[in-house]
């Protein structure tokens, strides 16, 4: 009887047991769900023009392109009101202004098509145009278009205007670079990036090989006629002569040299009027901006900047006013960085693909290199942050930012960086935190029912190993 009376209440404290642990772990899954759903309610959007955050004034006009989720293009007037927006396209890149007419761009642009038809046998494929439009009145002209077999890396990042006739055009699709007259649709000239590197070297041969992601036709100086491409999947900038085809002597980088840079974007030339040859460029994976210059027939590191926000940045251009303009891609925003590193203009954007700061010409064509300016590098523990001191948190401090950012530096950079691009704009590392915490909570509860259960019904588990009491 007093054995049958133990058993009970040994039943009974094991329920109450069991069921304060449910309701830890229901409490820990419903306060992490209302961390990612009050996250949810305030994220950022482009979806629609009245969506567009607005900017803050400066005296040009600047464009943003988007290739994420919703492709867009949004033009800022000075007063930093929307002057134009499209989102007809299913990707932006490039962006250019048009010489003589700064209120008139040239972009690059993708359509994924993803219905059977006759320009596209076997869903899906792109489309990939050259357009031109004109940011007062709205309308755009195709200036070049091409179909193309594949969706995934099957797009065309950047095109580069040589004259009134001709492009060139960085086809990420065949990986080649091409010069094509645009009014005759004849291909010119043609270099393959097969004939200077390995197939076993860079990306996944024929899914995404070389990943060539940037063209700039340079106009003046020592290299004036050459074409600079990056091979993003090579952690290389190159140089072309269309005579002589590579210029191995002045490649910038190598295959798995993360050091110098880590699958780069959007480099651009600075000549020697302006301090030159000199490259700034978007070390995108390694989470900077940087800049080399050209010394005794090599490249040297003069500038880098970051904060702790920076997260996969693919564009970067130098003002004629000095400061850098960046496209921070998984920081969510297009920032202005003056001289001292400060950030001095910056504008909320979904997953921007590059900005241009209309009326200063193209890229970082007015702008002078690091070592004229004699620029600073700016690391993230001297930016101090993004302006949040951290009052919110107990004493300073946030457990799950403390968490994401644990969870950032476990996973490998590309991973980290891939699951933002396809996650929603607003979860952070705050959020994947929350998420984590819930799942791995979630998990745990499910084996320790399991196990109650099995108990219950008189399977229990044992060590393999146990240790005998001495006799």
């Amino acid at each position: 009887m007093m054995d049958r009376s133990r058993r009970s209440l040994a039943h009974v404290r094991s329920l109450l047991s069991r069921n304060r642990l449910r309701v830890a772990f229901a409490v820990i899954i419903l306060l992490s769900a209302t961390v990612v759903a009050s996250a949810s309610t305030g994220g950022i959007s482009t979806a629609s023009k009245d969506d567009v955050p607005e900017a803050p004034p400066t005296e040009n006009h600047t464009v943003v392109t988007e290739s994420g989720r919703a492709g867009t293009i949004t033009a800022y007037a000075p007063d930093g009101e929307v002057l134009y927006y499209n989102n007809t396209r299913t990707k932006y890149f490039d962006v250019d202004p048009v010489e003589g007419d700064p209120l008139t761009v040239e972009y690059t642009a993708t359509d994924t098509i993803h219905t059977e038809g006759p320009t596209c046998g076997n869903p899906p494929c792109t489309r990939n145009v050259i357009e031109r439009a004109d940011l007062e009145t709205g309308e755009v002209e195709v200036i070049y278009e091409r179909y193309d077999y594949k969706e995934y890396a099957g797009e065309w990042h950047d095109a580069d205007r040589l004259n009134e006739t001709h492009v060139v055009v960085a086809d990420m699709v065949s990986d080649q670079v091409f010069i094509v007259n645009t009014e005759t649709e004849v291909v010119d000239w043609l270099w393959d990036a097969q004939s200077d590197f390995p197939v076993e070297e860079g990306g996944s041969y024929p899914r995404d090989w070389a990943h060539i992601n940037d063209v700039e036709y340079i106009e003046s100086g020592e290299m004036e006629g050459r074409i600079m491409v990056s091979l993003r999947n090579q952690d290389q900038v190159v140089f072309l002569d269309r005579k002589e085809g590579l210029l191995g002597n002045w490649t910038l980088g190598s295959e798995n040299d993360y050091d110098i840079q880590y699958e780069q974007h959007n480099p651009d030339y600075i000549s020697e009027s302006e301090g030159g040859p000199a490259i700034v460029v978007a070390d995108s994976e390694n989470g900077r901006v940087q800049e080399f210059q050209r010394e005794d027939g090599e490249w040297n590191r003069t500038w880098q900047w970051e904060d702790d926000r920076i997260q996969w940045p693919r564009d970067a251009d130098r003002l004629p006013n000095g400061n850098t303009l960046i496209s921070d891609t998984h920081g969510n925003r297009v920032i202005e960085v003056n001289q001292s590193g400060d950030i001095v203009w910056q504008v909320p954007s979904t997953l921007p693909y590059e900005a241009e700061r209309l009326e200063t010409g193209d890229e970082s064509t007015g702008g002078q290199s690091a070592a004229a300016l004699d620029l600073e590098s700016r690391t993230a523990a001297e930016t101090g942050g993004d302006g949040d001191d951290g009052s919110d948190g107990l004493f300073g401090f946030e457990p799950l930012e403390f968490l994401g950012g644990l969870i950032e530096t476990i996973l490998p950079h590309r991973i980290y960086n891939a699951l933002l691009f396809v996650s929603p704009v607003w979860i952070g590392q705050s959020e994947f935190a929350a998420i984590g915490i819930a799942l791995l909570t979630g998990l745990f509860w499910a084996g320790l029912e399991i196990r109650w259960q099995l108990s219950d019904a008189g399977i229990n588990f044992r060590l393999p190993v146990s240790r005998q009491g001495d006799d």
